[in-house]
């Protein structure tokens, strides 16, 4: 071969594999383009949901406020949860705010709710914001169900009987990996019903915990410590 076609050779193969980078270039933007997009979708599909609950009088003694919901949402993306277990269901409204999350971390919702027609509510409240792969609902008594789990546990967040609070932090803290968080609704405004829950979290030197919205019903955040 001459040195000319040997130049022209090497010219067409540059030439080409610059084509190519530009078309490999040109695709991942455009599959990041359709991944933002997507992502955006589902995040406004949720939200809506999430709306149109806070607009419905009926759910007005049922829910969390919707700060308290970003704050949630913030807490399971910052913390990259891959497994949050939530003790009280209701009607998905709180859920919702976690699967915000969750749907970016890779991550999964086990909720427990012992009664059905909240049961019943909280799946259509799921399916209609596209979640419900997201979510494992588990009916019945939560003190008893809460035994099955094994899985380590990123975040807890108790929001069901007061009274029973304490009972849940002693059979899930196990679970609940070292740098994971254990949040609970209602530390203000009902703090009486939960006086043995309230003095295990602020006196166990494993636990580090602050209290927020003291304005409202309030919430606390424990961070269970790494040692």
């Amino acid at each position: 071969m001459t040195t000319n076609k040997k130049c022209l050779l090497v010219a067409v193969c540059a030439a080409a594999a610059l084509i190519i980078a530009a078309v490999s270039l040109a695709d991942a933007d455009k599959s990041a383009k359709d991944s933002s997009s997507t992502n955006v979708k589902a995040e406004t599909k949720i939200l809506s949901v999430l709306e149109d609950m806070s607009n419905d009088r009926r759910y007005a003694m049922w829910n969390i406020t919707p700060e308290e919901g970003r704050l949630l949402w913030v807490l399971t993306a910052a913390a990259d949860a891959k497994h949050v277990v939530e003790i009280g269901t209701s009607n998905g409204y709180s859920a919702l705010w976690f699967c915000l999350a969750l749907r970016t971390t890779g991550g999964k919702l086990t909720t427990h709710e012992i009664d059905p027609y909240r049961i019943s509510m909280a799946r259509k409240h799921f399916k209609n914001a596209g979640v419900s792969h997201l979510v494992t609902i588990v009916e019945g008594d939560a003190h008893k169900t809460v035994t099955r789990l094994k899985e380590p546990i990123d975040i807890l967040f108790i929001d069901a009987d007061k009274a029973g609070y304490f009972d849940y932090l002693k059979k899930l803290l196990p679970l609940v990996r070292p740098g994971g968080l254990i949040l609970a609704h209602n530390t203000t405004d009902l703090a009486s019903e939960m006086q043995d829950y309230l003095k295990a979290v602020t006196n166990n030197p494993d636990l580090e915990t602050i209290f927020l919205h003291k304005e409202a019903g309030g919430i606390s955040v424990t961070l269970k410590k790494r040692r």
